[in-house]
């Protein structure tokens, strides 16, 4: 199923590391008391996708993919979005 949330539904958000963690989260609150908890890998990598897309003259769209890691960077998930 496909939402678009519309910039108007956005109540607030907040950004930053919950008390007792050390990486970053956004959560989106909407106008109809839902809220969207985003960890920082994901931000990361969709941030990363949208200054691609911007800034990069040939890359139109970008596809990221949800796979395990086994072999990461010290500290980094498991779990990862990767361009596809």
């Amino acid at each position: 199923m496909q939402r678009i949330i519309r910039n108007d539904e956005i109540t607030e958000v907040l950004v930053g590391p919950p008390d007792g963690h050390r990486h970053v989260r956004a959560i989106i609150r909407l106008s109809d008391g839902a809220e969207i908890v985003l960890q920082e890998a994901a931000v990361a990598a969709i941030v990363r996708a949208f200054v691609t897309i911007k800034t990069h003259p040939a890359t139109e769209n970008m596809r990221l993919v949800g796979r395990n890691v086994d072999d990461r960077k010290n500290g980094f998930a498991e779990w990862q979005l990767l361009e596809e």
